[in-house]
């Protein structure tokens, strides 16, 4: 049965995953503009993420658009934003229900059995969580790759990885790390000795049950 200790950081991982999961689906650096042949000058760098698109002038602006219709997307970023939602909700749930099962709260100390079961069920639900946050940064990363080295691809229109993928891709590892710590409290039944006591045992117990008679 793992030790509080294990189970502190596994919480204290899978929060900051939470946090990073977040943060990442928030921000719209998903993807940047790659300076390919473009002149450094007269270049706008532009970025695209789950929510909106931004472009950030030479002149130090910056401008962003939320996506008007969700109709209009690509079916990879519908699905890429399904799955970063999905998993947020999932691993808030799964530290919940974690949080209950862990050794220094008090929720159902007297079934310790219960209480590691608990704690093993949300490291597996916060492991489902952040397997789903993997493969939807894994999927648009995909994406990206391949209309990068698409041939039929304008060179002005090229992009490449942007910062909140790193912060999302980083967060739901840490995920990965925390649910796999609180999953290893998987409980250990109680041994049980299989032979009976001997008779010089028995023995030695009744006589001292006489004297005190």
């Amino acid at each position: 049965m793992a030790n509080s200790g294990v189970q502190l950081l596994g919480f204290g991982l899978s929060l900051t995953g939470i946090v990073g999961l977040i943060v990442g689906t928030i921000l719209p650096q998903w993807k940047m503009s790659a300076y390919v042949g473009d002149s450094i000058i007269t270049a706008v760098a532009t970025y695209q993420g789950l929510w909106m698109s931004c472009a950030f002038q030479s002149t130090g602006q910056l401008q962003c658009k939320i996506y008007d219709s969700i109709l209009q997307l690509d079916s990879d970023l519908q699905a890429t934003r399904a799955l970063m939602i999905v998993g947020i909700i999932v691993s808030i749930a799964g530290l919940g229900v974690a949080c209950m099962g862990m050794k220094c709260t008090t929720c159902g100390a007297d079934d310790k059995v219960r209480k590691a079961r608990t704690a093993m069920t949300g490291g597996i639900i916060l492991l489902v969580g952040a397997l789903c946050a993997v493969v939807a940064c894994s999927w648009f990363a995909h994406n990206v790759i391949r209309a990068f080295y698409n041939p039929f691809t304008p060179v002005n229109t090229k992009f490449e990885f942007g910062a909140a993928i790193f912060i999302a891709w980083g967060g739901s590892f840490l995920d990965v790390l925390g649910g796999a710590m609180l999953a290893a409290s998987c409980p250990r039944s109680k041994q049980v000795s299989k032979y009976p006591k001997s008779n010089s045992a028995r023995s030695a117990s009744s006589s001292n049950n006489k004297e005190y008679v």
